[in-house]
């Protein structure tokens, strides 16, 4: 198996929760996950993220899943 490569996957979350004026532990209570486990997404420090957490996500900011994730092309 080849070395982990580190992702190079982005989260939108501060710039999102800022345009709908939400805290990240409102958000947090609303998906009903932690503050911390946000909190990791949030800071690019996730490795993964599960589909219906995402889902939860994208409903309570009212957006898509591309709105919150992007690709940094290095």
């Amino acid at each position: 198996m080849p070395p982990e490569e580190e992702h190079r996957v982005r989260i939108h979350l501060d710039r999102l929760l800022a345009e709908r004026g939400m805290t990240l532990s409102e958000l947090a209570a609303r998906v009903g996950v932690t503050v911390v486990n946000l909190s990791v997404l949030k800071n690019d420090r996730a490795k993964a993220i599960r589909f219906s957490t995402l889902t939860a996500i994208c409903r309570e900011l009212g957006c898509q899943p591309g709105d919150l994730l992007s690709v940094r092309q290095d």
